[in-house]
């Protein structure tokens, strides 16, 4: 299993029997940011439990640190779902964390 670095606000997904490293850089979070509108508003809507499949999806494609051979955004979105809500919550809680957090 690949290890997250705590230390850069890294966490762990399981996609489809692979473990996939999430890393909010200030470049993955821009990139959020560019298709998802401003990131406070995101976490405002994560608390609200107002936050999409879909925008979760985009956020967590944006900060995987290395994307798997062959793994297009669509597959990628169809192994979260598959994973599941309450695999993929820990890991939205870290990443907002870091947003709110900046590290």
């Amino acid at each position: 299993m690949t290890a997250a670095n705590p230390a850069r606000g890294e966490a762990v997904l399981r996609v489809g029997g692979a473990a996939l490293v999430l890393r909010p850089s200030f470049a993955a979070l821009v990139a959020a940011e560019q298709e998802l509108g401003p990131l406070f508003a995101l976490v405002e809507r994560a608390a609200e439990a107002r936050l999409g499949i879909g925008e979760m999806v985009a956020l967590f494609w944006h900060c995987l640190a290395d994307i798997p051979e062959g793994m297009t955004r669509e597959v990628f979105g169809e192994g979260v779902a598959m994973a599941g809500l309450a695999e993929a919550t820990p890991v939205l809680r870290v990443l907002l964390g870091q947003i709110l957090a900046g590290r």
